[in-house]
């Protein structure tokens, strides 16, 4: 840890995260205002005193929404990693131990995943759910397991070489235990570089989705709906489009420059890492 908040990059990025997360997480007790409550005689105020990022078209307020919205697009980035990390995890752990025919079957199933664009593939597969929350992380998670495989797969074909693989094989160890308490443990430092810059690119995924109206659907608020209400008033109201596009852009920028520190600091090659 202190070789981590050493490096600058990931100090600024862990501060950034801490800061979304701890207003995500305090919604309840911060925001002043219900996030859904109606109010026509606040229709598009400008940031106040009493609103301070102002009111939408409907009269709600944006301070308020921002603040539920972090908490859903925070909890998609979460969970659809999760899923799509538990995926590659396995599959690379079986192709990199296994190889053969097992490895092919797996890295040709990659790299048909990796030639289809992956928006475009969440898209279709939308289109045949109803959109929502759930439907979301679950179509995210699926569809962005590939990189973490390559990872687990590449440090598994070098750590089944290892002596103390091998002398476990040679007394006798099963699959299972060589695979999950020597391989597994010993595989997971790259996995977490990709976690991290895996948790920006969901919650860009779930901002677009929901800008586009196949993700969160209202009046659940996220940062990606309420742009999609703010471009309606983009020319006099900029202060829908301004702070959820700030916020979706500091939580990105904390989650790339904490994976960059990460992967710094686990770089044999940097200087920070010694």
């Amino acid at each position: 840890m202190k070789q981590l908040f050493s490096n600058p990059l990931a100090l600024t990025g862990f501060v950034l995260i801490s800061l979304m997360l701890v207003l995500a997480l305090l919604a309840p007790w911060l925001a002043p205002y219900d996030p859904d409550a109606i109010q026509v005689k606040d229709i598009l105020l400008s940031p106040s005193a009493n609103h301070w990022m102002g009111t939408d078209g409907l009269g709600r307020d944006v301070w308020s929404r921002m603040l539920f919205g972090g908490r859903i697009s925070l909890l998609v980035g979460l969970v659809a990693v999760g899923i799509s990390t538990a995926i590659g995890i396995i599959l690379g752990a079986i192709a990199g131990y296994y190889r053969g025919w097992v490895d092919t079957v797996i890295m040709r199933l990659v790299d048909i995943m990796l030639s289809i664009p992956s928006f475009f593939l969440i898209l279709a597969v939308i289109a045949f759910l109803s959109p929502s929350i759930t439907n979301v992380m679950i179509v995210i998670g699926l569809t962005s397991w590939m990189g973490v495989t390559r990872l687990v797969r590449a440090e598994f074909l070098s750590l089944t070489q290892r002596e103390f693989v091998l002398a476990s094989a040679a007394l006798g160890a099963r699959d299972w235990r060589i695979i999950f308490k020597h391989c597994l443990p010993n595989s997971l430092t790259p996995v977490l570089v990709s976690v991290v810059l895996g948790i920006a690119s969901a919650v860009l995924l779930e901002s677009g989705l929901s800008f586009l109206g196949l993700g969160v659907q209202a009046p659940q608020a996220s940062w990606g709906n309420i742009l999609t209400d703010g471009k309606e008033y983009i020319q006099f109201a900029w202060w829908l489009s301004l702070f959820p596009g700030l916020a979706i852009l500091i939580t990105v920028l904390g989650y790339n420059l904490l994976g960059e520190g990460l992967r710094e600091l686990f770089d044999p090659r940097s200087t920070n890492s010694r």
